[in-house]
């Protein structure tokens, strides 16, 4: 091999390091940057919570916050159902609603620790509570745990459905403002699936 030709392989090594050098001082930690976070979910990168440090506003951030209490109001009715249901559809519906609601929470608790954003602890943030749609008050859930039967029936299915309309409110919102994909992607999943279990309500209320 000659003196020319590992003096070319040398400074094509040196170009190729100085390239790599300079890629990753490009790569920082700004989540507001559409190319951050190039790590891939579940590997343990600055990606690794679902979204990471991906593209965020903050909309995504408030759809989050909001959604996390709003979901876990839902989860405690429906652990209500299975000691005071009367109706069979009302059971299984309560244990679908907890199914679905519960990994949510989990979702988008991990976005909030990726963003760097605070995560409501149960029973924290009580000021948002008055800015969420379809949430019920102190009362309507202590009234909601003393009835039985088919009066709790009516009640959790009434309810629900107000509450689930409030959570296609946000979901909508999150959908017009969001920047975050998989937050759009959640709220989409949202809309449609309370908008289906309104539907199956409404119906089973027609039954009473």
């Amino acid at each position: 091999m000659t003196t020319r030709t590992l003096a070319r392989r040398a400074a094509l090594a040196g170009v190729a390091v100085t390239t790599a050098l300079a890629l990753a001082a490009c790569g920082g930690d700004d989540h507001s940057s559409p190319g951050a976070g190039h790590g891939t979910p579940g590997t343990g990168g600055p990606a690794a919570t679902a979204t990471g440090a991906a593209a965020f506003g903050d909309a995504d951030a408030m759809f989050a916050q909001m959604m996390i209490p709003h979901h876990r109001q839902a989860v405690e009715m429906a652990d209500l159902a299975p000691t005071r249901a009367a109706d069979p559809e009302v059971k299984r519906l309560a244990a679908e609603i907890k199914a679905a609601q519960a990994p949510e929470i989990a979702t988008m608790s991990g976005w909030l620790a990726a963003w760097g954003r605070p995560v409501p602890s149960p029973g924290g943030m009580p000021h948002m509570d008055h800015g969420m749609p379809g949430m019920m008050s102190d009362a309507d859930m202590t009234k909601l745990a003393a009835a039985t039967g088919r009066e709790f029936d009516r009640q959790f299915l009434t309810m629900m459905i107000a509450h689930h309309e409030g959570a296609i409110t946000m979901a909508r919102d999150e959908l017009a403002r969001g920047r975050n994909a998989e937050a759009k992607a959640l709220a989409q999943q949202i809309a449609s699936t309370q908008q289906a279990e309104i539907d199956t309500m409404r119906k089973i209320l027609g039954r009473f």
